[in-house]
C-alpha cells in the first residue's frame, strides 16, 4: 500500500457512513448478540463455531501474502541494508525489555494480590488427562525446534504452511535479494506494489464479513463455556484483566506520552480491530487491518512490515503477564512456596518459551505448559484449575498484543525520524479518506 501523504479533509466527509455501517460498531453489535445468543441458547450459540472458525481462516489465507508484500517492497524501497538492520536491532530491543517488563509486572501482582491464596487443592486431585494434549505441544516446543522451525521446506511452502516466522523470514531474505539488484529489481518492486493494492483491497472485502466472525466466534465461546464459568475464578480473571490494564495504560500510555502522542488516540483509532480481537480471541485476525492502518497512521512501510509480523511472535506483552500471573497462581492455589529465586528462574525460562508463540486462541496455554514442563516446582497438572476459564483470558492476552505491537510501531518509527506525526494526528482525527475511500482502494467507477 503507497504512503499516504496528508491532505486538508474535512473532518466530516460528503460521503461519509452513517453510524450503523460502521465496522466497529457493526463488530461490537455482532459481540453483544452473540453473548446474548450463547447464554439464552447455549447450544444454537455453540453451533455457531464455524463462522468465527470460518473467518478466522479467511483471515489466515490473506495473511501471508500480506506480510510478503509488505516486507519485500518496504525493504526493497530502502535500498540501504544499514537501515533494515538498524530498524531491526531496534525493534527487537524494544520487544526484549518491554517483554520483560511485562512478566515482572505480572509477577509483582501476582505477588501482591495473591489470586491463588487459601484454594488448598492437592496436586494429586488434579485432573492432568484434561490438559494432556497441551502438555504435549508444549513438548514439541523446544528452542532447536523453534529455530529449525523458522527455516520452511521450500521458499514457496512458507507462503502455505501458516507460519508467520517462515513468511518473515523469506520475505526479509526475498526483499534484501531484490535491493541488492539495484535498478534491474525495479519492474518486478513496480509489480508486487501494484499486486499489494490489489491484496489490499481483498483485505478490505474479507473484513465485511467481520461482524459475522465476531457473532460465531463469541457466541460459541458463551455457549460452550457459560458465563457462569467466570465465577468460580473471578479473582484470577479481574486480577489479570486488571494488570492488563495498567499495564496498558500506565506502562504503554507512559511509552506513548515519551513518543509525542497519546495511547487513547491510538487505541481509539484501532477500535474496529480490537472489537475484532475481542471478538474472535485472536490478534491474527486484525493483523492485515493493523499494517494497513499503521501505514496510514503516518509509519514508513519499511517499519511497519519488519515491526508488526516480527512483533506477533517476539513482542507478546500480555501473553507474558498471563504466563508469570498464571504460574504463581497455580503455586499458591496448590499450596507450593516458591523463593524469589524460584520465580527469576520462572520469569527467564517464560521470556524464552513465550517466543514465537501465535497470536491464536490456545497458544498462551501451550506456552504456559512449555514453561511449567521446564520448572518442576509447579505442577503441570495444575493447569487443569484455568483450563476453563483460559478462553476468556485468552481474549485479554490478545488484546494488549496488539496494542503493544501498535505502540512499538509507532515507536520505532519515531526512532528512525520517519514518523509523520502530522499524518499520525489526522489519521486518528478522522480528517483523512477512510480506507475504501482511498485512490488506490477506492471502488472503480462505473
Amino acid at each position: 500500500m503507497r504512503h499516504v501523504q496528508h491532505v486538508a479533509e474535512p473532518a466530516t466527509p460528503p460521503n461519509a457512513k452513517k453510524w450503523w455501517q460502521m465496522l466497529y460498531v457493526q463488530v461490537l453489535a455482532a459481540i453483544i448478540a452473540g453473548v446474548l445468543l450463547g447464554h439464552f441458547l447455549p447450544e444454537t450459540g455453540e453451533a455457531m463455531k464455524p463462522l468465527g472458525d470460518g473467518f478466522i481462516k479467511l483471515v489466515k489465507m490473506i495473511i501471508a501474502p500480506v506480510i510478503f508484500l509488505t516486507i519485500v517492497t518496504g525493504i526493497a524501497g530502502m535500498r540501504d541494508l544499514s537501515k533494515i538492520g538498524r530498524v531491526a536491532g531496534k525493534a527487537f530491543a524494544y520487544f526484549f525489555f518491554f517483554s520483560t517488563i511485562a512478566l515482572v509486572i505480572g509477577m509483582i501482582v501476582a505477588n501482591v494480590v495473591q489470586p491463588g491464596a487459601g484454594l488448598n487443592i492437592d496436586p494429586a486431585t488434579l485432573d492432568s488427562a484434561a490438559i494432556s494434549d497441551y502438555a504435549a505441544k508444549a513438548e514439541e516446543s523446544s528452542i532447536t525446534a523453534f529455530l529449525l522451525g523458522i527455516i520452511p521446506a521450500t521458499m514457496f511452502s512458507a507462503l502455505t504452511a501458516g507460519s508467520i516466522l517462515q513468511v518473515l523470514f523469506v520475505s526479509i531474505l526475498f526483499g534484501i535479494s531484490l535491493a541488492l539488484v539495484g535498478s534491474a529489481g525495479d519492474r518486478i518492486l513496480s509489480a508486487l506494489e501494484d499486486i499489494s493494492t490489489i491484496v489490499f483491497k481483498f483485505v478490505a472485502v474479507i473484513m465485511r464479513a467481520a461482524p459475522i466472525g465476531a457473532f460465531g466466534a463469541m457466541a460459541f465461546t458463551i455457549g460452550a463455556y457459560g458465563v457462569g464459568t467466570l465465577a468460580n475464578l473471578a479473582g484470577l480473571v479481574a486480577t489479570f484483566y486488571l494488570t492488563a490494564l495498567i499495564f496498558v495504560i500506565g506502562v504503554l500510555g507512559l511509552v506513548a506520552r515519551m513518543a509525542g502522542f497519546s495511547i487513547f488516540k491510538l487505541i481509539s483509532y484501532l477500535k474496529a480491530e480490537l472489537l475484532l480481537v475481542l471478538g474472535t480471541s485472536s490478534s491474527e485476525s486484525a493483523l492485515p487491518s493493523l499494517i494497513e492502518k499503521m501505514e496510514r497512521a503516518g509509519c514508513p512501510k519499511s517499519v511497519v512490515g519488519l515491526v508488526v509480523p516480527t512483533g506477533y511472535s517476539f513482542n507478546l506483552d500480555g501473553t507474558n503477564i498471563y504466563m508469570t500471573l498464571a504460574a504463581l497462581f497455580i503455586a499458591q492455589a496448590t499450596g507450593i512456596h516458591l523463593s524469589l529465586g524460584d520465580q527469576i528462574a520462572l520469569l527467564s525460562v517464560a521470556m524464552i518459551s513465550s517466543k514465537g508463540a501465535a497470536g491464536v486462541t490456545g497458544a498462551g496455554f501451550i506456552t504456559l505448559a512449555a514453561t511449567l514442563a521446564i520448572v518442576p516446582s509447579v505442577p503441570v497438572a495444575g493447569m487443569a484449575l484455568i483450563l476453563g476459564i483460559d478462553r476468556f483470558m485468552s481474549e485479554c492476552r490478545s488484546l494488549t498484543n496488539f496494542i503493544g505491537n501498535a505502540v512499538a510501531t509507532v515507536v520505532v518509527s519515531r526512532w528512525e525520524g520517519s514518523f509523520d506525526r502530522e499524518q499520525f494526528e489526522a489519521a486518528t482525527a478522522g480528517e483523512l479518506p477512510r480506507i475504501d475511500q482511498m485512490p488506490e482502494l477506492a471502488e472503480p467507477a462505473e
